[in-house]
């Protein structure tokens, strides 16, 4: 028996990123589906993958089986210092509201609120728009001169992007980029023993802070912008972060982000 043809599905507002991943699985045979409603289809959909914002994803991965891939919500404040160049903690928002002094804060898996500079904890959204125990992410304020985006699959680049320099906008590809060598000399150290583990599928953006290579910070391959990354290397490491669950392996078991149910 032939096996079935997946299909990729996107969120509604389909973004320059999920285009181009769209276009890359049909050079594949693979099928593309856009999805209108805010759940999961009804019936047998044979979708075997997503690329969607994590709010859409929380709302139909479950209804069409999908595991999903991403690193643990503390895992940039367990990095050495020498991975980060700054101070990061894990904590809640409700014991960041209390913070009385300049920080960078941010929800490590997804947006329940702006991740920005704030000058002190009472900027950061109150209990009636987010929950106490809502983990969030803290850290030193620094500057990087020049971001990168990278896509891992087993431990290896595969495909990476030039996305800043300065703060601004700055996309070239990897290996067009004249410190191309070094971030990927970085980005071996990612692996190294006694380093956190990671998703055998992600996407890690590194930086320069104070000349030095620092981790910015981890993201969801199914949610993350491909800048001038190549798409069909983009693609192998979004079939591996946004599959069905049931094909998802020991290894990987533990990196699966909770299902969550939405109503819209």
């Amino acid at each position: 028996m032939p096996t079935p043809i997946r299909t990729l599905a996107l969120s509604p507002r389909v973004t320059a990123t999920g285009h181009a991943l769209a276009a890359a699985a049909r050079r594949r045979g693979l099928r593309c589906e856009t999805l209108r409603e805010w759940r999961a289809p009804d019936g047998p959909s044979g979708i075997g993958s997503l690329y969607a914002g994590p709010l859409f994803a929380d709302a139909v991965a479950g209804g069409l089986g999908l595991g999903l891939l991403e690193a643990p919500a503390g895992w940039l404040a367990e990095l050495p210092y020498e991975l980060t160049g700054r101070d990061i903690e894990f904590t809640t928002v409700a014991r960041t509201r209390a913070l009385r002094r300049p920080a960078f804060v941010k929800p490590p898996n997804d947006k329940s609120f702006p991740a920005r500079v704030y000058p002190d904890g009472s900027g950061l959204p109150g209990p009636d728009a987010v929950d106490d125990d809502t983990p969030v992410l803290v850290s030193d304020i620094v500057a990087f001169p020049a971001e990168y985006r990278l896509y891992l699959l087993d431990g290896e680049v595969v495909t990476g992007s030039r996305y800043a320099v300065r703060g601004a906008l700055d996309v070239v590809p990897l290996e067009e980029d004249a410190l191309h060598g070094e971030v990927l000399d970085f980005a071996a150290l990612l692996f190294a023993p006694g380093v956190p583990p990671l998703p055998s599928a992600v996407v890690v953006d590194v930086g320069t802070v104070d000349g030095r290579w620092a981790v910015v910070e981890a993201n969801a391959a199914w949610a993350s912008g491909h800048y001038a990354c190549d798409s069909d290397a983009a693609l192998d490491v979004v079939l591996r972060a946004a599959r069905p669950a049931a094909e998802v392996g020991a290894r990987d078991a533990r990196f699966l982000r909770p299902v969550r149910h939405v109503v819209q």
